[in-house]
């Protein structure tokens, strides 16, 4: 039986069993897209897939300028590594705890470009590895095609809709960056210092983004439907509510829009400069400090 998971607002599907991403690539309808560095998929990948850690790396900004570019260098990228709109892109990690994401950005990322077809690789490859999948060496060279570019801004939320956001109300943000960001001691996962400000977007509520996962022996999975809405209900977050998720550059934000999608949260928008782009323009407003404490969640 297939574990699936179908998103809320479209018919397809968001996660993959491995025994889905077999099947579809035995019969030549996925590409595989490792967003892992090139060391680690060099030393074993799934066969057929292709390397792409762009998606993990690429820090994006809002602006005009900023949101073209994005476009242009991925429609570029997924051009190169053969996506035509015909084939499914399955993409995947080591496991969705261990790389800030990745996998689920890349899902995001092909969404907001309009990719007709396009799906996570439930659990990485450590759910591969439990499952009896096997590694390769050997690499796969795709051949260049037309991407079938089609923007979905419906998805993504800039600066400027942030600041939106905090001058007339009833738009919720959602920061769910690792407690030492959040706290302000840490200004990112690069480092202490990696950027100018530390702190958090003033108004925002947090949940951390593991704990929308549970982590069992390094194998991590999405909590079920009720257990997620039951933790964003504990910050006043609920199904209909309008929201913009940001961490600092939106990898664990999509890891979280996926996790609120299954559990039929159907306004989600990513911030996607998030905490990178936010902290270095000094005229956007933080907040920093020890914020109130929020109860810490039981299920976890």
């Amino acid at each position: 039986m297939s574990t699936i998971m179908r998103e809320a607002l479209m018919p397809i599907p968001v996660l993959y069993s491995p025994d889905d991403v077999r099947r579809l690539a035995a019969e030549g309808k996925a590409l595989l897209i490792d967003v892992r560095d090139k060391k680690d998929f060099d030393a074993g990948h799934i066969a057929g897939a292709v390397n792409m850690p762009d998606i993990f790396t690429y820090l994006a900004e809002t602006t005009q300028d900023g949101l073209a570019t994005l476009q242009r260098t991925f429609a570029s990228l997924f051009a190169e590594y053969g996506l035509d709109g015909k084939k499914t892109a399955i993409v995947y990690e080591d496991a969705l705890h261990t790389r800030y994401g990745a996998s689920c950005r890349g899902y995001w990322i092909l969404r907001y470009l309009g990719y007709p077809s396009v799906g996570i690789l439930d659990g990485g490859l450590s759910a591969w590895r439990r499952a009896g999948g096997t590694f390769t060496t050997e690499t796969t060279t795709p051949v260049r095609t037309e991407f079938p570019l089609g923007i979905n801004g419906g998805l993504m939320a800039t600066y400027e809709d942030v600041m939106a956001a905090l001058r007339s109300g009833g738009v919720k943000l959602l920061d769910n960056r690792d407690r030492v960001e959040w706290l302000g001691d840490s200004s990112s996962p690069y480092g202490v210092d990696f950027a100018p400000r530390k702190g958090r977007i003033p108004g925002a509520v947090w949940i951390e983004w593991y704990d929308f996962m549970k982590v069992t022996d390094n194998h991590a999975s999405f909590r079920d439907a009720a257990e997620i809405r039951a933790l964003a209900a504990s910050r006043n977050l609920h199904p209909d509510d309008d929201i913009i998720i940001y961490c600092f550059k939106g990898a664990r934000a999509a890891n979280t829009y996926v996790a609120l999608t299954a559990a039929g949260f159907t306004r989600l928008r990513i911030y996607m400069g998030s905490w990178n782009e936010w902290s270095r323009n000094s005229a956007l407003p933080i907040e920093d400090g020890l914020p109130k404490a929020a109860a810490p969640y039981s299920g976890r």
